[in-house]
């Protein structure tokens, strides 16, 4: 349980730094799971309601951050999850299995790299084989590293930006949607930055402007086949990419209009709503759950 205090207005988390990817077990403090924040400064449990009883969820990047949030609070809603995460994230990846079981839904692991498409096209057979089907496809993982300057900016970071956070969603999404049927959900994690234009992240505020686009298209070619394809767009989240990507300076600077960075939990409730019957006038859209900060779009 938060203590009371910790979500209050001006709460940062202490400066601290980890090696890529980063890990939430090392996390100070540790993110909200499946807890929200209060209006007082402490957190209380999400409260679930079956509103996805019986599904199957593909989630990349399941491990920890948003993704282990989101499949925590699926477990809530009824759905088993299939996680995908990289092999030097399994301590996380098994952390989060253990609390979508204790949550009563089943959780299956796979550690592979998902910037090769052969990868995702096993990934999507496996988790069709292990669960029985796919009605939700969570495309959330991605890979950040700060560069001030274009200058600076390697080709080589280029391509593997673009490699980790957008061509995956072609690859996952083509390989998953002969699977799906109608009120299937495909969702993509964006960002805040493919809307304000994030000068220090230019490669990822790149793709994420890409991952936007993509929703749209999609979702214009699949929604008259009962298939929604949506986006969440979040903002300043503690998460372990964070102390992992960020400088000094940039962690000393994270936070929104709220006061502080979002929970992890904050932004998966999203990921419960367009997953469920609750959202299915919505498709193509883009939520914006970013503390407050106002966007077009």
């Amino acid at each position: 349980m938060a203590d009371k205090g910790q979500f209050e207005q001006g709460h940062q988390p202490p400066v601290q730094k980890q090696e890529v990817p980063g890990l939430q077990s090392k996390l100070n403090p540790q993110p909200l799971v499946d807890q929200l924040p209060t209006a007082d400064g402490g957190a209380e449990l999400y409260k679930a309601a079956g509103k996805l009883k019986g599904k199957k969820a593909l989630i990349t990047g399941g491990d920890s951050g948003i993704g282990r949030s989101i499949a925590v609070l699926y477990a809530m809603e009824g759905a088993d999850s299939y996680i995908v995460y990289l092999p030097e994230e399994e301590s996380d990846a098994q952390e989060t299995k253990k609390l979508v079981e204790q949550k009563g839904a089943k959780c299956y692991l796979q550690a592979l790299d998902i910037r090769k498409a052969e990868n995702c096209k096993k990934i999507v057979e496996d988790a069709v084989k292990q669960m029985g089907g796919i009605d939700i496809l969570v495309n959330n993982a991605a890979y950040q590293m700060m560069v001030e300057d274009i200058k600076d900016l390697s080709e080589d970071q280029w391509i593997k930006t673009f490699d980790t956070n957008i061509h995956p969603m072609f690859y996952l999404s083509k390989y998953a949607i002969p699977h799906m049927k109608k009120g299937s959900t495909i969702i993509n994690n964006a960002s805040i930055n493919a809307y304000i234009g994030r000068p220090d992240l230019l490669d990822y505020t790149s793709t994420k402007g890409a991952i936007v686009s993509f929703t749209r298209g999609l979702s214009n070619q699949y929604v008259s086949k009962g298939i929604r394809v949506n986006a969440v767009a979040p903002g300043p989240v503690w998460t372990p990419l964070i102390p992992a990507t960020m400088s000094e300076d940039a962690i000393k600077q994270f936070t929104a209009p709220i006061g502080r960075p979002s929970q992890p939990s904050e932004i998966a409730t999203c990921f419960v709503f367009l997953a469920s019957n609750d959202s299915s006038s919505i498709s193509g859209q883009t939520l914006h759950p970013n503390g407050g900060t106002i966007v077009s779009g």
